[in-house]
Parts: C-alpha cells; structure tokens; sequence
C-alpha cells in the first residue's frame, strides 16, 4: 500500500476497529485506524457482506486481514480527528460518545475557545487547524490555540505556535499551546471565555444565561406584541432595567420618543441570537416553550409534544412568538445547521415579524423578503389551523424550489425497510440498532423484530387511530421506525419516551422500569393504543370464533417429538385444541411451549424457514395425504398414528378414507367432513394450492434478557442477531451499546435433520445460533401476499 504522503493521488477509505484484535499472540486494542485503499474497498464490496481484506493499522504499521464487521467507517476528517486522540481505548470512547467529536467539526480559524490543560481552562482562539508532523502514516489533526494569557507547558520551551522547529502560527511566547479535538470547547468571546472561567474549579457557565448589556449593544426585546429590536441607550439598573430605543436610524428628536424602559431579562444582544437573530425554541420537559438564554418561558401546544401530522417543506404551520402570539407561514427549508442542535425549520412568514431573508452566517438557506424569514426548531412547529384538512404530500416535501401549496394532503411518511446488501450497510455493527436501558430489552427485540427488515406491520405506523393516542403512534414512527431504518441506530431516550407515554396512557404500569414480556408490549401497544385489527382470527370445532394477535403453543407430552419443528408444533397445538384458521394472516407470530424464563419443553426446536398453513385453514380446499387427490375427510385419531408422516394434518379423498380405514386398528377412527370453496370443487383442479408463510425474525431469551434474529434479505444466510445490550461503556453512569451482526450459520443449523441436530452439542455450535435453537421464545412470520394489502 502507498504511503498517504506520497504523490500519487490515491483515495483512501478509513475505519476504527470496534474489538480488540490478536495476531500471534500481539493484541491490538479496539480503536486502532485503519485504512484502506478505497479501489481495493469498492472491489471487495462487490463480493458480498461476509467479506475480509487487508487493512492497514495505522498505529501499529502492520497490514492484517479483516472482517468489516469488525470495523466501522469514518470520514477522512474524523480519522485524522481522532488519530491525534491516544491511547486507543479514548479514541473508541470519543467515536462512540459522538458529540465531542461533532462540535469540534464545527470549529474554525478565530473562534473563541476553552482549552482543559492539567485541570485548568484556559481561554484562547483558534489559531491553526491541521497535522504538526509529517508522517507517512494517517496524520492526526490537532488545533494550535493562541491563549489568552501566558502559561507555562511542558511540550515546548518557547509556546509561540511553533512545533518541532516548524512556526504553525505566530503568537506571543507562552501563549501557543496544541491539543487534540477533545480538549477544546466553544465559547462565543474572548472576553466572555475569560469571565466564565470558575475560580480553581475549571468549570465553565453558560456564556448565554442572563447576559448582561452595555450601551450601544444592539438587542433583541420580547414584548407583548412580539419581538422587536432596537439599540440600547442606557443601563439603569445593570441587573433589572435597560433603556432601548426601537427606531435608533431616526432623528434625534424622534428617537427619544421611542425610548421604552424594559426588564433586563427580556433582553438579548443581537449577536447572540441563533441564527442571525431569530429564536431556537425547544419543548421542555415540563411542555413549556424555552427560548435558548432561558429569556422567555411559553406554554406549548399538546403538552410539548411534536405535531401529530407530518413537517415539511412547504407545510403551511403557525409559531408562537410569546405571549400568545401566533405567526404564520410556510417552511421553506428543513435541515441541521452548523453548531445548532436538533432538527431546524426555516419558515417565510406571511408577515414582516421576520428577523431574516433566509439567509445564515452568510449561507442562503432559502430565499424570501426581508423580516419574512425565521429559523425556528421544528418541535416549535404546529401545523396551521386553517388549513388542518389541507396537508402536505410527501412527494411536494422533497422538492424546496416549490411554492408553498395549501391545498396539499398530510401523510404520515413511512421510510421503507432497508433489505439485503442495504440492510448489512445501515444495520450491521456497534451502536446500531436499538439501545438498551434499564430492563427495556423485551421492548428493543421486539421493535426491532418487527420493523428493522419487514413492512408487514407498518399499518401500525400510518392507520387512523384514536386522537388520544396518536402522539404514541408518531412517536412510534417518527423516533423510532424511520430513524431505525435510515440511520440504523435509535437512542434509548426515544424508546423510554414510548415507555412513559404507555404507562401514562394506563393501558399497563411498569413499562418505564420492570421486566415485561414481548407478547404483552405487543398486546397493548397493538389492541389498546393503537386498535390493530387482530392479527388471527381463529375457529374451533364449535364453529366459534375468536381472534388473537398471537398464538400460543399448547401440547401435551409426546415422547416422539424430541427436536421438533415448528410446523410440527404449530400443527399439534391447533390439532390439540382443535383450531383451525378462519383466513390467512399477514402475519403469525407463534409463542413457544415454555413455562416462565427458565423452564423450556425442549431443548431444541429447528426453527423452519417456511411454514405451510394450507391443512390449518378452515374452508381451504387441501389434498389427500395418501394420493394427492382434493381432500374431503380429515381423521384428528390419524395425526398421530406412527404409520404416517410426523409432519401434517391427515385428511383424505372419499376412495382413500375407505382403503385406510378398512384396518381393524383405524374402523372406529371418525370422520370431520371438510369445507371446500364450491368453485374450486366444480373446477375439478387435481393440485391444491399451498398456503405458505415466511420466517423473518425469530425472538430468544437466555437469563431473562431477550436478542433476535433478522431475515434481512432473500437467500438463507441472510440472518443477522441483534441485542441490545451486548456491552456497556462506562459504570453506573455509562450506557450500553447495541450491537447488530451476521450470522449465516444459522441456515446451516436450520436445514439440518432432527437426528443429526439431536447429535450436535451447543457449545459445539458455531456462532450465535446455538441462541436460536435452543433459546427460541417467538417466531414470526409473514405471508408474502397477504403483506401487501392487509
């Protein structure tokens, strides 16, 4: 491999290791960089998901060979970021605390800063942003800061911006120190970084919190009619009256009549409005509307919570300005912005109340008169009450060049799922999926389960439901499902918002704390929030209906089936208890024979990739298990004759009833007449059609603690194992890592005989799927058609 100083021009692609790796017996810990050649990555790429390739380990100048699922990708920004961090176990913390690293992207030449040095905060500006040595390998970016005042450090004698004989840039002697990107934090003045530098602590305060102001500041006022701004003239009480004038361009003798006596408090210099002046409101905890400054508390709609319908461009909404002020006007622009947190809405207003043409820190966001422009957080957002049954489609919210259109329709917008080659890029690793927190595993698998790779429940997401409930739903789809399946990843803070809104609900108590079951989330979240139609609608030999959204296996001991399937579960458990399905489901999700979290009927159950429903369903036309020919009798005394297949139900045509039958140990077996579709009798078809659903996800547990395996795609191998919680960064105070990988072992296990399965012992099992056969808790499964319209 070239070395990254040389002079050919090759595009490199970097990597942090996620696991610690052994190479005759030399061990390289987890958050080494790695790169590699990014044409040798793209040919790689091709050859499939379980793909290895040599990598070059930047630290340890060695070219191993290794899993990509092992790694994780970086940008060449972040790698040269975080190569400047040591030792490699605080390069793997920073990667995966995320915001650290974040903020300090945003930094640029002259920005005010805070520097933490040997328990000092040493305020300074950013003087230099690069390499200081030159290195055939990945070079580390480190910022030369220019201090504020004169300190004495170790690394270099003279501190002028100069390192190893090379001047980066000039400063005072003393006053130049470089640091990697995680001892460096914004700050918004030179003159404030010094005012909140705590005494001997190092602690620093909000530069934002109750500012104070000079005169002459330009300012911002927050009156009952709104927000105004103007110049201040004089500070009569420094910590309770300001004077403003609002028009300062007038006359003189104008002017004075302007000047209003206000409350500090409800002043901002203009300087520190973001962006250029406008407000960034959040929704508290407590639903009150925060501008950033705490200068100005309002109540917000619904509680606090996000609006039920869906944002975006071109959605026609309506913004509290304080006071019970509302303005009007149509989002314009909807993205993230340099140094701002959190989802940003940049609206045209329909009246001059603006503080903007669209335009932040010089960069066109979007175009609109003067003081018709607002950047506001899209939590702040509520869709306009005039046009409620006016909604936005979500083909016209991808498009910002148009129009505002009022007369557009609201849908909920459903990111599909990500399959096969999509599904390993955007799932597979650390921090993917869904993070655990406190006893909320039962609730991960299952939403991960059910929406990571399938779309067979996303009626869920979309279907009218009750108005009390549908701030659950959007939390569902919105926090949960879309970021799962464009981001890969879901912060636990969003799972334990659906957890307080279930229990606040009442539907069930102890979501927020208490170890549940999948089967009873289901249950509530599906019939009582959210008024799924059930799932099964079963019928027993009663002719009696009765519908359910999952089935549980109940059968009695059977010495024969030792490593059964479960087809040949779910065919005793409905021959049992004498079931039969009224319709084909879209979806089955089948709990396993077990009693509590410990004890389980078998130790093996092989999970099967199709299930065949065709014999279960009650007025199916089905074939005679003897000649194939429609079936017109069914023997329950048959289904566990030894004679006959361990696997389906046993029925038979009129001249086969009688043949079989005729044997003295089967004359008094009784008969149950089938019902058949008349038109399928009349058409005289000899081959019956076979119902059959497909395996996506199979749900285990193992000392009270759930995982689950993903069908991501078409082929066998296509499985991938989820948890949760598979580690944790940090002690009481740190918080776990969920973790997604391949698995495709698992189809070799899942196409092996009973006899030869009976034979394998689990430690002896590679991988993870000694979890899916000998922990299996619920499987879940779809119907290819049914899927689509049900």
């Amino acid at each position: 491999m070239m070395p990254l100083s040389s002079k050919k021009e090759t595009k490199y692609r970097y990597f942090i290791l996620m696991e610690d790796l052994s190479i005759q017996n030399r061990v390289f810990p987890a958050g080494n960089i790695a790169i590699v050649a990014e044409a040798d990555f793209l040919q790689s790429e091709a050859q499939g998901p379980s793909r290895r390739m040599k990598f070059h380990l930047v630290e340890a100048e060695v070219y191993p060979i290794l899993e990509l699922a092992s790694l994780r990708e970086l940008s060449e920004q972040e790698a040269r970021f975080l190569q400047a961090v040591s030792p490699s176990a605080q390069r793997l913390d920073l990667y995966l605390e995320e915001a650290t690293l974040a903020k300090a992207q945003l930094l640029q030449i002259s920005d005010p800063v805070i520097v933490d040095y040997k328990s000092q905060s040493l305020p300074g500006v950013v003087a230099y942003i690069g390499n200081i040595c030159d290195s055939p390998k990945l070079s580390g970016t480190f910022f030369g800061i220019k201090l504020q005042r004169q300190v004495e450090l170790e690394e270099d004698g003279k501190n002028d911006g100069t390192f190893n004989k090379k001047q980066y840039f000039q400063c005072e002697r003393g006053h130049g120190i470089f640091v990697p990107f995680h001892k460096v934090r914004r700050c918004w003045s030179i003159e404030e970084a010094g005012k909140c530098i705590g005494v001997g602590d190092g602690k620093m305060e909000d530069p934002l919190r109750d500012r104070p102001v000079s005169t002459g500041d330009r300012v911002a006022v927050y009156l009952e009619e709104g927000m105004e701004r103007g110049l201040v003239i004089d500070v009569i009480n420094e910590d309770s009256t300001v004077m403003v004038n609002f028009k300062p361009d007038q006359a003189k003798g104008e002017e004075l009549k302007m000047c209003v006596k206000v409350p500090l408090s409800s002043v901002i210099r203009e300087d520190l409005l973001r962006p250029a002046g406008s407000m960034y409101p959040s929704a508290s905890r407590d639903g009150e509307l925060v501008v950033d400054g705490g200068l100005k508390r309002e109540p917000l709609e619904n509680g606090g919570r996000r609006p039920e319908h869906y944002l975006g461009v071109n959605s026609v909404v309506q913004i509290n300005m304080g006071k019970g002020a509302l303005s009007t006007g149509v989002i314009q622009w909807m993205g993230y912005l340099p140094g701002v947190a959190g989802e940003i809405a940049g609206v045209e207003l329909d009246e001059d109340r603006g503080l903007s043409d669209g335009t932040w820190q010089g960069h066109q966001y979007f175009h609109c008169a003067a003081k018709r422009g607002i950047f506001v957080r899209v939590e702040s957002c509520q869709p306009d009450i005039r046009f409620q049954s006016l909604l936005i489609t979500p083909e016209n919210s991808q498009d910002p060049q148009r129009s505002g259109n009022r007369e557009s329709h609201v849908v909920p917008v459903v990111i599909p799922p990500p399959r096969n080659g999509e599904a390993v890029r955007v799932l597979e690793g650390r921090m993917r999926g869904i993070q655990g927190h406190c006893n909320s595993c039962y609730m991960d698998t299952a939403l991960f389960s059910l929406f990571s790779c399938t779309l067979v429940l996303d009626s869920m997401l979309h279907k009218a439901t009750n108005p009390q409930c549908r701030h659950i739903q959007r939390i569902l789809r919105e926090e949960i499902v879309n970021p799962l399946r464009r981001d890969g990843f879901v912060d636990c803070k969003k799972v334990m918002n659906l957890r307080r809104e279930l229990t606040a609900g009442g539907s069930c108590a102890g979501f927020t704390s208490e170890e549940k079951d999948p089967e009873e989330f289901l249950n509530v979240i599906m019939q009582h929030v959210l008024g799924l139609e059930p799932l099964l609608k079963l019928r027993s030999a009663g002719h009696k209906d009765q519908e359910c959204y999952c089935h549980q296996i109940f059968i009695d001991q059977d010495d024969d089936l030792t490593v059964p399937t479960v087809q040949q579960l779910v065919e005793h458990s409905f021959h049992s208890n004498q079931l039969k399905l009224a319709e084909v489901p879209s979806c089955l999700i089948v709990q396993m024979p077990r009693f509590g979290k410990n004890y389980k009927m078998f130790e093996k159950i092989i999970p099967s990739l199709e299930l065949d429903i065709t014999d279960l369903l009650w007025d199916s036309p089905r074939e005679c298990c003897v000649c194939g020919e429609l079936a017109t009798q069914e023997c329950e005394e048959c289904f566990k004759d030894k004679l006959f297949s361990k696997t389906g139900l046993k029925q038979f045509c009129d001249v086969c009833w009688r043949q079989v039958h005729s044997h003295s140990s089967r004359c008094s077996h009784r008969s149950m007449k089938l019902k058949c579709p008349e038109e399928f009798v009349h058409s005289r078809k000899s081959q019956v059609p076979r119902e059959k659903m497909q395996l996506f996800a199979v749900l285990c547990i193992e000392t009270s603690h759930y995982v689950s395996f993903i069908k991501y795609g078409l082929e066998d191998h296509h499985w991938m194992f989820f948890d949760s919680m598979s580690d944790r960064h940090g002690g009481e105070s740190g918080y776990n890592i969920p973790t997604v990988t391949l698995c495709p072992e698992v189809a070799k296990y899942a196409k092996r005989s009973a006899a030869q399965l009976v034979k394998d012992h689990p430690r002896d099992m590679e991988g993870v799927a000694k979890r899916q056969l000998c922990d299996a808790y619920m499987y879940l499964y779809e119907h290819p058609r049914m899927a689509v319209y049900k």
